[in-house]
């Protein structure tokens, strides 16, 4: 697969990302009808730019995975009918039975996310099974490697060698062989959540209810398994997490805030987490002079589970990021300009350059797109670059593409290239109005305009 070349800054100012990530077993639920506080659609002051989200245990019966083959799943539906009326486009999804992974971005930063991989990687029955283990999204953001973790380790207070195995197979597993990409421990960041199970060892049960109800849990930190593990085990120790300052997100009876009641009682515990880990400068040898590493910093601003969710045996946690990053890539591949006053006719004309480095193919297309698409393949209208081309130059080329057939609307419209050997958006034009038939000619008060 080709990938974008230059890892050279091309840009001296900075820019900052603000990312929320979403993790929550449901438990084989349907969306409930309001996710306002999951997605922190009433904080204003968050001015968020991408979603990464996962779940885990999502209904993974015969009838549903046969539906979601031919349709979207019910969750990926909910969450991009609520997030493409403010401007975010899905940008990639991977699922494994019952592990979904979903990223989403506005879309004036799709030109500068390219997709690399999806990956699957089951480790449930002897790994063949695909009831624990983890999705993988990897991309090159502004230039930078990200890859993206949604997992589900395997439950049960006994079983914690099993899930660090687990966690080290996963992570083993993330290779690009072939491909012109870095180990994964060499990318700029990683982002690793899920129901990762890790339990509250040595406490009874009353110690740890009490300690939950009078909010102590500094008291519970150092029985936690993933906190122990972090200090004995050196590549885990470099994933970072935010302060535990929420209650226990399992084991709630459904439709309650209540803590198990069941016969099986089980013990509260932290099981849904949600870590990072950015890459390691190389250190400067003695005496010698180190070139400064590109700007690339995650800073935590929040990190709480969602009491007021109650349709799975686990609450839903978020961690909200501040990445502030100086672009290694700061200009799209493709330049994209609407030519013209654009009206109802049957063809109208669209001019785009390439970046030099840039090798286009036959099979690269331009859409067209209402503001507020879902995703990539939500387009109004289509033309391959090749098919309609009218003028091809080292600076300029022109299509023409139909669009006798969008039906007249006061919406506002953008064109997207996308790239067929990237699998990404390489351009984006700006929003842009069609003029209805009605005002070709003449004004309001009927008088006579020139053609354009």
């Amino acid at each position: 697969m080709a990938t974008v070349n230059p890892r050279k800054p091309t840009d001296s100012k900075g820019r900052k990302l603000s990312i929320h990530v979403v993790t929550w077993n449901v438990a084989s639920a349907a969306p409930p009808l309001d996710l306002d506080e999951l997605l922190q659609l009433n904080n204003q002051n968050l001015n968020l730019d991408m979603y990464v989200i996962g779940l885990q245990e999502k209904n993974c019966g015969i009838m549903s995975l046969i539906s979601d083959t031919a349709f979207e799943d019910s969750w990926s539906s909910f969450f991009m009918d609520v997030l493409s009326p403010l401007c975010f486009v899905k940008v990639s999804c991977v699922r494994m039975q019952g592990l979904l992974l979903l990223v989403f971005a506005k879309y004036q930063h799709l030109p500068f996310i390219q997709i690399l991989s999806t990956k699957s990687t089951p480790t449930g029955l002897f790994g063949y099974w695909g009831n624990k283990g983890g999705v993988n999204i990897c991309l090159k953001l502004y230039g930078y490697y990200v890859s993206i973790i949604n997992c589900h380790l395997p439950p049960h207070m006994a079983n914690n060698d099993q899930r660090l195995e687990h966690f080290d197979r996963i992570l083993e597993m993330q290779n690009f062989e072939g491909q012109e990409i870095p180990n994964i421990l060499d990318h700029d960041l990683i982002l690793w959540f899920g129901d990762m199970n890790f339990r509250i060892e040595d406490f009874g049960m009353q110690f740890v209810r009490e300690a939950i109800k009078n909010q102590c849990y500094c008291d519970l930190w150092e029985k936690d398994q993933l906190s122990i593990a972090k200090k004995c085990d050196p590549l885990l120790r470099e994933f970072q997490e935010g302060p535990l300052l929420f209650p226990p997100t399992y084991k709630f009876d459904k439709n309650t805030n209540n803590y198990d009641t069941s016969e099986k009682k089980r013990k509260p515990a932290w099981t849904d987490r949600i870590l990072w880990r950015l890459k390691r400068q190389p250190q400067a040898e003695p005496h010698t002079s180190r070139q400064l590493a590109p700007h690339f910093l995650l800073s935590l601003r929040s990190y709480i589970s969602h009491m007021i969710y109650s349709i799975s045996d686990h609450k839903p946690v978020t961690g909200t990021f501040d990445l502030e990053l100086k672009p290694l890539v700061s200009a799209p591949l493709i330049t994209l300009i609407p030519e013209g006053l654009w009206t109802m006719e049957n063809d109208m004309l669209i001019s785009y350059s390439l970046t030099a480095d840039f090798l286009s193919s036959p099979w690269d297309w331009i859409g067209l797109y209402k503001v507020g698409l879902r995703h990539i393949n939500d387009y109004v209208s289509y033309v391959w670059v090749r098919d309609n081309q009218v003028f091809s130059s080292d600076r300029l080329n022109q299509v023409y593409i139909n669009i006798s057939n969008v039906p007249e609307t006061e919406d506002k419209f953008l064109l997207c290239y996308y790239s067929n050997s990237l699998h990404s958006v390489v351009g984006i034009s700006k929003p842009f109005k069609i003029q209805p038939r009605t005002f070709l000619g003449e004004d309001p008060l009927g008088e006579a305009q020139p053609q354009i």
